[in-house]
């Protein structure tokens, strides 16, 4: 049986199925009265199925979710789309504009959610995004990266208490699962209140394309497409991703004020009592050890030797069981998405759907 989809529509604009366009839904204009629009690219698929939103640079200045909706956009299997897919690449337009993670009236945007027609600006534009997009969905995935000078390894952070969040985080393929409650006026907990599962991706650093952290949230957008049955499911080529799901994680801080000298990478497994780093005066009369206090994986780094005392320099996850094996799982999927391996080819950019089979 062959159902039909019916029409949608977005910013006062119906979308016949089939059908692909961008909509710009006018959102404050700048203080030179140039306008801004926030723009959504709608793939209305002939036949029905779930509405997938995935939005980026929800905070201004994180930007490889851009490049990855890029590349998700360019794929040829959404000719074969069920359902809808809604592709955000720039939500805080203000903030993109500024480079900076907040919009210009100095609020985070994600702590701003479900906003108000008459509120700040910040809660202006999370109104509309609330309003004439997240009211369509049955499905989201918010695309961030660490702040400036800190980098995360590819992660995604859900609340593990619902099965169907539990699925869609394992299903993203990602190495690194973590269980994260609701934080009050994020984009999640607004989704969450409408019964709508959304996956948080965080994985890069602020103001940089990280090659490894495109490819790998381009791939796991795709995965949770299929999961869905929203894409034709695909023998795979090579090695599945592996998931464990952490049972916690945990900063640790800097012991004092002074020059930072890492010694551990992103991904590395360390063992209790590890030196991760070591801190000390700019001449290097005094010196000490910063310590992992227990076996974990390095999830985040800050990449800014300068510290002060008490800032957050290692984010790490703790497993309590087969921490070898996750280990293990992030080599793999280094190896997976390393660009070093394509030997100057691209990584599906929309020519070549193969590594994405």
């Amino acid at each position: 049986m062959n159902e039909k989809n019916t029409p949608i529509v977005i910013g006062g604009e119906t979308i016949a199925p089939g059908e692909t366009r961008s909509v710009d839904i006018p959102l404050a204009a700048m203080y030179t009265h140039t306008d801004v629009g926030l723009t959504v690219h709608v793939i209305h698929g002939k036949r029905p199925g779930p509405c997938l939103l995935v939005t980026a640079a929800v905070h201004g200045d994180e930007i490889n979710g851009v490049d990855i909706i890029r590349r998700v956009l360019g794929i040829k299997q959404l000719n074969k789309l069920r359902g809808t897919l809604l592709a955000i690449p720039v939500v805080n337009v203000h903030g993109f504009l500024n480079q900076s993670r907040y919009l210009p009236d100095g609020r985070d945007l994600n702590r701003c959610f479900p906003g108000s027609q008459r509120g700040s600006l910040a809660g202006r534009v999370a109104h509309t995004l609330v309003t004439d997009i997240l009211q369509h969905c049955t499905h989201c995935i918010d695309l961030h990266t660490g702040a400036r000078h800190r980098a995360n390894l590819p992660q995604i952070r859900v609340d593990l208490s619902l099965e169907e969040n539990r699925d869609l985080g394992l299903a993203f393929g990602s190495p690194v699962v973590l269980d994260a409650k609701l934080r009050e006026g994020s984009l999640r907990e607004t989704a969450a209140q409408q019964g709508i599962p959304l996956l948080l991706y965080e994985a890069g650093e602020a103001l940089r394309f990280d090659e490894f952290s495109i490819r790998a949230g381009t791939r796991g957008i795709i995965n949770v497409m299929r999961h869905l049955n929203m894409l034709p499911k695909k023998r795979r080529i090579g090695k599945e991703t592996k998931v464990t799901i952490a049972d916690d994680s945990r900063w640790v801080r800097a012991p004092m004020s002074g020059v930072m000298r890492p010694l551990v990478q992103l991904g590395a497994k360390v063992e209790k009592g590890t030196t991760l780093a070591y801190v000390s005066d700019p001449i290097g009369m005094t010196q000490i050890p910063v310590i992992a206090p227990a076996e974990s994986i390095v999830i985040g780094l800050t990449n800014l030797p300068l510290v002060h005392e008490g800032e957050a320099l290692f984010h790490l996850a703790n497993y309590s069981k087969q921490i070898h094996q996750v280990a293990d799982q992030v080599v793999d999927f280094h190896e997976t998405f390393d660009p070093s391996q394509d030997e100057d080819e691209p990584f599906f950019i929309g020519e070549d759907e193969s590594l994405l089979n």
